[in-house]
């Protein structure tokens, strides 16, 4: 096999698309965690429960598909959340499907990080800049992103 040259691998750490979306994406991550930090909750664990709102009666599958998440990480991420009271399991014909609702607990700690999300939502938007925000809007848009909306 034919060792790359310096050129190619100049072209793929200057212009490698993947990678500066990782690094966008662990940046504004950090952004919405610190702000969430003092509550527990991560944006991703957020991000599970603002759609289980939504829903009311959230399908595993269904949260998968609005996220476009791997079963094994809803899963992961559904278990600590049980764990922490946030969201319950409901009985259902089919063990397998599991579906699942906030509890009382979980609809508290949604509307009480209402406010961090917003200040991290504030700092991400800054960083971003107006154009930054639309080219992300028009990315997920033509990647047919629901914008977490069931």
């Amino acid at each position: 096999m034919d060792k790359p040259t310096s050129s190619s691998i100049d072209t793929i750490a200057r212009t490698c698309i993947a990678v500066r979306l990782r690094l966008l994406n662990r940046v504004v991550t950090n952004v919405y965690d610190d702000a969430l930090r003092p509550l527990g909750l991560k944006v991703s664990q957020l991000n599970i429960l603002v759609v289980t709102a939504k829903l009311g009666l959230a399908r595993p599958a269904q949260v998968c598909e609005i996220l476009h998440l791997d079963t094994s990480t809803l899963s992961r991420n559904v278990e600590r959340m049980r764990a922490h009271g946030w969201l319950e399991i409901v009985p259902n014909e089919d063990a397998r499907t599991q579906p699942f609702r906030l509890t009382p607990r979980g609809q508290q700690l949604t509307e009480n990080a209402v406010p961090a999300w917003a200040e991290a939502q504030r700092q991400a938007a800054e960083l971003l800049g107006d154009e930054g925000i639309a080219l992300l809007d028009n990315a997920a848009k033509k990647l047919g992103s629901p914008r977490a909306n069931p």
